[in-house]
């Protein structure tokens, strides 16, 4: 025991150090601790973002490192806002942003709801329904790809078996019209079992006493469900809802294993078009400023709808 290394090495500290060390506090041994982390966390995300920043009021080109940089102050910005394809970009953006946001949370609640009722098989079930999001986006992807071709894919022959339609006749991928709504699908059928947790821990927070004082007051399932089962699950849905919408706001890798963006621009989500302007393009000043746009999106929005969580939560 007292050859271990640990009454070794403190028997090799300096008198100094041991005297400075027995001297700090909890608070500043702490922060001896967190520090290296907090300094590591600042110089892979603050960094990066400062610069990106700079590169922002520029006209910079990553392809073309020895061109000489030109400072065009808010002139990105301004073409950003005035760019009917940035706007298209957007618009494509909040359509699979709303309906994923509206399908998940309708089928992830009913489903939470179904499994939070005991019956035999509860477990097995869950499984089953959590397995599509296990898997990575390029194999959900390459997967529903597979099922939306028109001549041997699986969808169009369920589709046609309850429409009567000739399944060759409508490509899911290939038509205008029909794009947005696969990749909505497809995110919908991927993501659906997050929402469905975060919803089953809220329906099994709620205690049974409060249903059973409800059923000695006569007061029908209906109205336990609007005035017990939903408000309790409400901050547990919202909190759904703001992490969904985040990670689809940016959503890049399972679109383009689908459409590439396309027919056309149709589903050109805001992600991909800024990937085409920083990697295609090779506009990184004009880029930078499109990450900006997008960054200060998605904190303004997700900033107010958290103070609306916390409101929530006070009740």
């Amino acid at each position: 025991m007292t050859d271990s290394p640990i009454i070794r090495a403190a028997g090799a500290t300096p008198p100094a150090v041991v005297r400075r060390v027995r001297g700090l506090s909890d608070r500043a041994i702490a922060w001896i601790f967190v520090a290296p982390t907090i300094f590591l966390l600042l110089a892979i995300n603050i960094f990066p973002l400062i610069w990106t920043i700079r590169l922002s009021f520029t006209d910079y080109r990553a392809n073309r490192p020895g061109r000489a940089v030109e400072w065009v102050g808010f002139d990105n910005y301004r073409r950003i806002l005035t760019d009917e394809g940035t706007w298209q970009a957007m618009q494509s953006t909040a359509h699979f942003l709303i309906w994923t946001l509206v399908f998940q949370v309708l089928i992830g609640f009913a489903l939470a709801w179904l499994i939070n009722r005991k019956f035999r098989g509860n477990d097995l079930w869950t499984t089953i329904i959590v397995l599509p999001m296990m898997l990575s986006p390029a194999v959900v992807g390459n997967f529903w790809t597979f099922l939306y071709q028109p001549q041997i894919g699986l969808f169009n022959y369920v589709v046609a078996f309850f429409t009567g339609a000739d399944p060759s006749s409508f490509q899911m991928l290939g038509s205008v019209s029909l794009a947005p709504w696969a990749i909505v699908i497809v995110d919908t059928w991927m993501w659906t079992p997050f929402v469905m947790l975060i919803c089953l821990a809220g329906l099994r927070s709620i205690p049974d006493y409060i249903y059973e004082a409800a059923e000695i007051d006569r007061a029908s399932k209906w109205r336990q469900f609007r005035t017990i089962t939903l408000p309790m699950v409400a901050p547990f849905l919202m909190l759904a809802v703001l992490f969904r919408g985040i990670e689809n706001f940016k959503m890049f890798d399972l679109v383009v294993q689908l459409t590439g963006g396309g027919p056309g621009d149709v589903t050109q989500l805001a992600s991909i078009d800024l990937k085409r302007e920083a990697f295609e393009k090779w506009r990184t000043g004009y880029a930078s400023a499109y990450a900006i746009v997008l960054f200060v999106t998605v904190f303004g929005l997700a900033s107010i709808y958290v103070k609306a969580l916390n409101k929530v939560k006070e009740r």
